[in-house]
């Protein structure tokens, strides 16, 4: 059996409280009671409705800068978290955008994707897939290219409340 699917992912942070309250706030992670004693300089945070034991990981490097991973050196250039519904898209960009966190939003044809940073500048992606059995010729073929996301004619084309990735990361 091989590798399918990210279970979590561990980022530095440079202030640990700040990063925390973001993920919470904005992106609604809960925090989950797994930091070793005696260690305060990290969290461990659980998306909603995820069956993971955690998503995030969050370390702090006190006093570091930010990081020069895709301007300078190599480096990851971001994550990206799927949601159920095109509602729920929409209602993460909205919070995202309050929050000076949204970066940009893409059509890619069979993904629709917003772009956040974290406040250390950290990039991330949010995005719902269409489900498979909803996939066209026209989905298909605009993974090619990276298109302007219209949530709101997404939804009027496939339902705000349709559960996305259906038959393709979730069961049918």
């Amino acid at each position: 059996m091989g590798i399918h699917r990210l279970n979590h992912a561990v980022l530095f942070v440079s202030d640990l409280a700040r990063s925390v309250a973001f993920y919470q706030d904005v992106l609604g992670f809960t925090k989950v009671p797994m930091t070793p004693d005696g260690f305060a300089g990290a969290a461990f945070l659980q998306a909603p409705d995820s069956t993971n034991d955690h998503d995030l990981g969050l370390f702090e490097v006190a006093g570091a800068g930010p990081s020069p991973a895709g301007r300078a050196t190599v480096g990851l250039y971001h994550l990206a978290w799927e949601v159920d519904t095109l509602d729920e898209l929409s209602s993460t960009a909205e919070r995202l955008s309050a929050a000076g966190a949204l970066v940009g939003a893409s059509d890619h044809g069979s993904t629709k994707s917003l772009y956040g940073k974290d406040p250390d500048g950290l990039e991330f992606e949010i995005v719902w897939l269409i489900p498979a059995d909803r996939l066209d010729d026209t989905a298909l073929d605009a993974r090619r290219r990276i298109g302007r996301l219209d949530i709101e004619a997404e939804k009027a084309r496939y339902g705000g409340q349709t559960r996305g990735g259906v038959g393709i990361s979730v069961p049918a």
